[in-house]
């Protein structure tokens, strides 16, 4: 088996996408392993919610009732094996409901749950500490340093585990793996672990099938979708393909999608995925490896099929990164539309008076002002700061939103928005609809965990066992370094936007964005990187950033940029009030960029 090429689609990428991909990959017939990635941060917290409304919930039940009911015959019949981290919180849970669909179908398919990653029991000692004033690791956030969130207000509290636990349950016959918290990339490398005997020191085999996780991890963002030249696939998205990738022994991989479906692969939609979410490229730490991307390299070596090879283990963690979430109050928020000149002033206008009204009864009611409120318009291109063109639209959506410790403070704002309509500005235009009602504000607190706290346990067959304990003979390597960005030479230039020189993709982590910026040309590297330094990519974002923070990472192996921009995100996830929350168009606003760069070198 281990000198087989392996067969791996990624199917979802969120709790919630669309069930394209299971067809797909049972009517290519050839797969050997279909990976399921379904938890977010913000999953995790509704999750835990949903559990506590009921015992017998807290994981997306989308897996069971919309992908293994349908197709749990075809998938007997195929002999793929699914691995999914569908078990949220409750993983128990949903493994139970697999099996008795499967007791009723009379198959013998075997499932697997792989638990531990809730660490709920291990945060006492750490609240305790942190009580009596020690100095306790894991009792301040490890992005921001602030300390631990309200005990009392803790939704859910998980470490991301690794692929070894699921190696080990696909090693003693699991066909369905269901795990909770683990991390994104793992589902994908515990099947090459399996596969191939990887084992926990081959670091560098460890990152490779890590990158092949994390392009895949996204489903359909490695083949078209969410793409810098989107033209060039939109007829064929509503039937876009989603991400296969053939595994070597060796690491080599080549991504490619089903026969006779829509989207593409090559080296822009596959780099850009490289790019997302990632932070420093010489040091991406997971579970089991601290892996290199700088040198990867991407090959186009036929139709929507390219190689992708290159990737170093540098290291692996001692620690377990964790996500805590917790409720910190109440949210809301209304969007209304305004037509007719000025339409952006008279909007900001309608909106200021609201405010103020509902300020002053906060006043008369002895009440705190709000934590935060909020104010977008779009139509305007706020979204571009000081790079914004002169823009008198005539139509524009205005967005007002607020945080409050008390449910009452932002059902008020909410009330007095509609109360003002027929006292503000004219050309407002109402969506005939419920008021918006307060939801809660869920933050993210990370930590990092010692991995002895947190021992992964694996059931199958109606045993329970302590999963086995990676043992790493070489625990630090020295990180590879890749030098310096080539410097352009002096010449006759003219001016381009970024778009037409480079790919890019942009994302988050908790409060951070990244924006990947990938040269069409590797020839092109230089000047893109003369004009996007560090300085100018935080002037352009400066209005969506609470700190001036920015770090810029050079890939010399696909000719690219990352940036990530700390605390850019108004508090990330459900804890922010803005319209783009995870920055999943900071890109499009980079991409603008006026870059200087020879016009013999573009053929101009």
């Amino acid at each position: 088996m281990h000198n087989k090429v392996i067969k791996i689609g990624g199917a979802t990428g969120f709790w919630g996408e669309s069930d394209l991909a299971l067809p797909q990959f049972l009517q290519q017939g050839d797969l050997d392993y279909i990976v399921f990635d379904y938890l977010a941060e913000v999953t995790m917290s509704l999750l835990a919610r949903a559990r506590s409304a009921n015992p017998e919930m807290g994981y997306a039940t989308d897996f069971v009732t919309e992908i293994v009911k349908p197709h749990l015959a075809a998938i007997a019949s195929a002999k793929v094996r699914l691995i999914s981290n569908a078990g949220g919180v409750n993983p128990e849970a949903c493994g139970a409901a697999i099996g008795a669909l499967i007791d009723a179908a009379g198959l013998s398919i075997k499932v697997a749950v792989v638990t531990g990653d809730d660490i709920m029991g291990s945060l006492e000692d750490i609240y305790d500490g942190a009580a009596r004033g020690e100095h306790v690791e894991g009792a301040r956030e490890m992005f921001s340093g602030d300390p631990l969130p309200p005990r009392d207000a803790l939704l859910s509290a998980n470490a991301y585990l690794g692929a070894f636990p699921i190696a080990e349950a696909l090693n003693a016959g699991a066909d369905i793996v269901i795990t909770g918290r683990c991390v994104d990339s793992a589902v994908t490398l515990a099947a090459c672990i399996h596969a191939f005997g990887w084992q926990p020191h081959q670091l560098d085999l460890l990152a490779a099938g890590s990158l092949v996780g994390h392009l895949i991890e996204c489903g359909p963002q490695a083949t078209g979708g969410n793409f810098t030249d989107w033209h060039e696939v939109a007829d064929s998205l509503h039937e876009v393909g989603y991400p296969i990738a053939e595994i070597e022994a060796d690491g080599t991989a080549v991504i490619t999608k089903p026969d006779a479906t829509g989207g593409l692969v090559s080296r822009g939609t596959v780099g850009e995925q490289l790019l997302y979410e990632i932070g420093d490229p010489h040091a991406y730490i997971l579970p089991d490896v601290v892996c290199d991307f700088t040198q990867v390299l991407l090959s186009e070596v036929g139709d929507n099929r390219v190689c992708v090879t290159g990737a170093k283990g540098v290291g692996v963690p001692e620690q377990y990164k964790a996500s805590l979430t917790w409720a910190d109050g109440w949210r809301a928020g209304a969007v209304f539309w305004y037509l007719g000149s000025r339409a952006g002033e008279k909007a900001r206008v309608f909106a200021d008076e609201a405010i103020v009204r509902a300020r002053r009864k906060l006043t008369l009611l002895n009440q705190p002002d709000y934590d935060e409120v909020l104010v977008e318009l779009v139509g305007d291109e706020s979204m571009w700061g000081d790079s914004a063109r002169y823009v008198r639209s005539r139509e524009v959506a205005i967005k007002v939103a607020c945080r409050h410790q008390d449910k009452r403070a932002v059902a008020l704002l909410m009330r007095e928005l509609t109360g003002a309509a027929l006292g503000a500005p004219p050309g407002l235009a109402l969506f005939a609809g419920a008021r918006p009602k307060p939801s809660p504000v869920v933050r993210l607190y990370s930590l990092l965990i010692d991995k002895p706290l947190v021992p992964a346990r694996i059931q199958l067959d109606g045993r329970n066992w302590l999963a086995s304990k990676a043992q790493v003979t070489q625990n630090r390597l020295p990180v590879r370094l890749d030098g310096a960005i080539p410097e352009p030479t002096e010449c006759d230039r003219i001016t381009v936007p970024l778009e037409q020189l480079a790919w890019a993709r942009s994302g988050d982590k908790g409060d951070k964005a990244n924006i990947g910026v990938l040269a069409r040309d590797p020839q092109y590297l230089p000047w893109i990187a003369r004009m996007l330094t560090a300085a100018y990519v935080a002037d352009r974002f400066k209005h969506l950033m609470t700190s001036g923070e920015i770090d810029r990472y050079y890939l010399p192996g696909i000719a690219a940029l990352n940036f990530v921009l700390h605390n850019a995100l108004g508090g990330g996830g459900v804890a922010s009030l803005r319209n783009d929350p995870q920055g999943k168009a900071y890109a499009q606003i980079l991409l603008d960029t006026p870059i200087d760069i020879p016009a013999t070198l573009i053929g101009a």
